[in-house]
């Protein structure tokens, strides 16, 4: 009787200690989620990316990105809206990138190419493909649903926590599982490092610069690398804002011919 008592105080105590450990890693990884893309009740700000290839050959890609929360009946469910506009080069301006981001679905996006006069829907499969020949991907911009992924708290140090996320729809990505160190004063992701079957990192996303901005740590410089190819993208926001007063109706598919000024 008395080692099933013991049995039962041990499973009990085994299952609370996990779960109390699974719901420490879901609000590490919300607070992420929310440090990266919800400060403010929306944003504005001018934007650089500057692609080199392993070559050491550029481009630029000069924008202005938008964001917004969507508020309905005076809550707000985590669904976001968001707009880029190019300026530069000459090739690209014009083009004008659209997403509505959906906590509990998949996000819509859409692209508009003004030498093509085309829209163009990105379907989800696209998610994970080049943003504008650059080393991010479309699903970067918005971000990656964290319910997309098993997340486990893997280690800490005085300075980051250390996460493991795999994917619940493996066939759906590319990487079989990716890596975070989360700052654990502001929350931001520093570091996401994606890993192929061989376990190999493959492809690396790093904060480069951050800055307080109204209150609210913020993303200055960013880097994401291809390690198997030897390329990269820097990503440079300049006058970051929010809480900005927005048009109406800006964050509809009418701006993907005629985006605000």
């Amino acid at each position: 009787m008395k080692h099933k008592l013991f049995l039962l105080g041990f499973l009990l105590c085994s299952t609370i200690a996990v779960t109390a450990a699974e719901l420490k890693v879901d609000q590490i990884i919300e607070k992420a989620n929310l440090a990266s893309f919800y400060a403010g009740e929306n944003g504005r700000s001018d934007a650089r990316m500057i692609i080199v290839d392993a070559k050491g050959n550029k481009q630029l890609r000069q924008f202005v990105i938008y964001r917004q929360d969507v508020v309905e009946d005076g809550k707000d469910n985590g669904d976001q809206n968001f707009l880029v506009v190019f300026s530069r080069p000459a090739d690209v301006r014009g083009t004008v990138f659209l997403v509505h981001k959906k906590a509990g679905s998949d996000d819509d996006r859409w692209l508009y190419l003004p030498a093509l006069d085309l829209e163009k829907r990105i379907s989800a499969s696209d998610n994970r493909t080049s943003f504008v020949g650059a080393n991010f991907f479309y699903e970067d911009v918005s971000g990656r649903h964290p319910a997309a992924d098993e997340h486990q708290l893997v280690s800490e140090t005085d300075q980051y926590y250390v996460i493991k996320s795999t994917p619940k729809a493996p066939a759906e990505v590319e990487f079989v599982s990716y890596e975070l160190n989360i700052d654990k004063q502001t929350f931001l992701p520093m570091k996401i490092a994606y890993s192929n079957q061989a376990g190999e990192v493959y492809r690396q996303v790093e904060v480069v610069e951050v800055a307080i901005v109204q209150g609210h740590p913020t993303v200055m410089k960013s880097k994401v690398s291809d390690l198997r190819s030897n390329g990269y993208t820097l990503l440079e926001f300049r006058r970051p804002s929010y809480d900005v007063e927005m048009a109406d109706g800006m964050f509809t598919t009418r701006s993907l011919r005629n985006p605000p000024k």
